[in-house]
């Protein structure tokens, strides 16, 4: 596999060897794919089987499969998605119980704010003044 060599980089190569309307229509389609299959071409292009391709658009593809082929990036595989979400871990015994302490505490801080308000608000309409 050439590291100077990407997908993109081939694509942006069709593009100026073929500047054509089927040509951009055709790459157009396989950027949105890979971008739903991490940048994996074969991936991309087996997605790509059940859709209408522009006409002529066929030759463009297998170009573009041919060279990625060629320069060894034509099944790349970048891991799981790093934004995908994280597996949910069960919650032992001593963090659901700091949970339960700073939600009391919470509350308990509440309860004496609301007690000090009222008793403010009693002391200023007794007031004889």
């Amino acid at each position: 596999m050439n590291r100077d060599v990407s997908v993109y980089g081939i694509i942006a190569d069709l593009r100026r060897q073929h500047p054509t309307p089927t040509t951009t229509q055709t790459l157009d389609l396989v950027v949105g794919e890979l971008g739903r299959t991490r940048d994996n071409l074969k991936e991309a292009v087996a997605n790509l089987e059940g859709k209408a391709l522009p006409p002529g658009g066929k030759a463009v593809l297998d170009e573009l499969i041919a060279r990625a082929r060629e320069e060894g990036v034509y099944d790349l595989d970048f891991g799981p998605d790093p934004y995908d979400r994280a597996a949910v871990e069960s919650l032992d015994e001593g963090t659901a119980g700091i949970g339960a302490l700073l939600a009391i505490s919470s509350l308990v801080g509440i309860a004496l704010a609301a007690v000090a308000f009222i008793a403010g608000f009693n002391a200023i309409m007794h007031s004889g003044g």
